[in-house]
Formats: structure tokens, C-alpha cells, sequence
């Protein structure tokens, strides 16, 4: 059984953010690099730091979270893995689905790198669909 490091990355802020955890630390790889910058990019994750200890690499997240919240948790984020090891989701940049009316983001892997359905849209360009997050 192989594993699924963007479907781990995502359960893990998930994860944190219902735990109300400020840090998270992350085994660094170049996709979960590039998919953390794009979160950074977009607003979702407030700071991203790169650390080394020994021949490992490390990426610490740092989450967005509101002050002063009273009452029950609401996740702010929200991150659904679409395409997976067993099943890959491709999609045309005509039919890149729109979430939440363009709200949301759909991250996709594209020939010229991971990049967001704007990024793919603009350069007309398609690619398997990685998630979703609103």
C-alpha cells in the first residue's frame, strides 16, 4: 500500500485547525512545497518556514486562526482531496469546476506545475485535480 502525502498534508491542517493548534510540522517534499505556497499565496495558512535536522527536511506551518472566539468551533478551512492514487481526476480548463461560485479554490497539477484553477484557467491550461479548499 502506497502512500498519499497530499491527502496526509491535508488531514493534518485539518486536523490542527478543528484542534485549534497554531503549528504544524510537515516532512517537506517538492509538491507539498509548492501546494503549502499556494495555501500561503491564497490566504489560508498565515507563514511557512523551512527547517533541517539532519539529512530531513521540515516545513513548519503556521495556521490562520481568529481571535476571540466564543461559542462552538467553526473550521474556518476546509480541504477535500479529490483526485487519489486509486482514482485520478483530470479535468479540461473549460471544465475546471468553480467552488462555492469562485470562492473557494480548486488546486490542480498542471504539465507546467501545481497551480490554482485561475492560474490554469488564465493560461488555458488543464491537469489532474488535486483538491478543493473553501
Amino acid at each position: 500500500m502506497g502512500r498519499d502525502t497530499i491527502a496526509n498534508i491535508i488531514t493534518s491542517i485539518r486536523n490542527a485547525d478543528m484542534g485549534r493548534k497554531r503549528t504544524i510540522r510537515i516532512e517537506s517534499t517538492n509538491i507539498i512545497e509548492n501546494l503549502i505556497k499556494i495555501l500561503l499565496r491564497e490566504g489560508f495558512i498565515e507563514n511557512m518556514r523551512k527547517h533541517q535536522k539532519g539529512n530531513k527536511k521540515f516545513l513548519v506551518v503556521t495556521l490562520r486562526h481568529r481571535r476571540n472566539r466564543k461559542g462552538p468551533y467553526r473550521t474556518s478551512l476546509n480541504l477535500k482531496r479529490i483526485s487519489r492514487p486509486g482514482l485520478q481526476i483530470y479535468s479540461s480548463y473549460q471544465q475546471i469546476p468553480r467552488i462555492l461560485g469562485g470562492m473557494g479554490i480548486v488546486i490542480l497539477s498542471t504539465s507546467r506545475g501545481i497551480m490554482t484553477d485561475r492560474e490554469a484557467r488564465l493560461e488555458r491550461i488543464g491537469g489532474e485535480i488535486l483538491c478543493y479548499i473553501w
